[in-house]
């Protein structure tokens, strides 16, 4: 990215290094950037690995409401008016490399530098869309659109060109509870997906792009 006329300030530079009131942080497959009841008191920048966002009820029952992508934001709840505690949670979905940045920090850069204010604006634009896109998904497809539509996002077909593409290792469950739906459904979907020849599947799972054909059928 450009940097701002006058003052210098590199937005790749910033989310690369740590500095005051940023901290790199490596985190295993498993580990918690932060849990459901934490204070709400930094943003994470996703630099290398696979994140999700997950809540779960007093019952004790988790819902995997969004994956993060390395060069995205999370935990920015932070940044409300009056963020109070954390109302999800953020897991590693495999090995993960993040900044930390403080919220204090966060602040000062979002109200120095208009680069960076613009890109976690863009940022949580993209986020808000995404959002009404879901629910026009969960309100109006069936079950087995959704789950296409959530492996057609995992494997990130918003870059043009794109061969063929493995996702990260997730489990069924996880898909079920993404597209509101039963681990068996979400199993069955899969098979049929598999003997059409839109996805391969083992350890991971290859997504072809003539899964885009399910949204063709009625």
């Amino acid at each position: 990215m450009a940097r701002d006329s006058g003052t210098r300030f590199d937005v790749d530079e910033f989310l690369a290094n740590a500095g005051a009131g940023r901290k790199i942080v490596q985190l295993k497959r498993a580990e918690a950037f932060f849990a459901q009841g934490d204070p709400a008191d930094c943003v994470f920048y996703l630099q290398r690995g696979r994140v999700k966002i997950s809540v779960a009820s007093a019952a004790g029952k988790e819902a995997t409401i969004r994956l993060v992508s390395a060069g995205d934001f999370f935990g920015e709840k932070a940044m409300g008016a009056d963020p109070g505690l954390r109302l999800t949670t953020a897991t590693a979905v495999t090995a993960c490399t993040a900044l930390r940045i403080s919220r204090t920090e966060f602040l000062r850069v979002m109200q120095k530098e208009q680069s960076f204010s613009y890109l976690f604006s863009s940022f949580l634009l993209a986020c808000s869309l995404r959002t009404q896109a879901d629910l026009v998904d969960q309100l109006f497809n069936r079950a087995e659109k959704r789950l296409a539509r959530v492996l057609l996002l995992l494997a990130e077909y918003s870059q043009p060109g794109e061969e063929d593409t493995l996702i990260q290792p997730i489990s069924q469950e996880a898909l079920a509870n993404m597209i509101g739906s039963t681990r068996p459904r979400v199993n069955a979907f899969m098979s049929r997906f598999r003997k059409l020849g839109f996805i391969e599947y083992n350890t991971r799972i290859r997504v072809h792009k003539s899964l885009l054909n399910v949204f063709l059928r009625d």
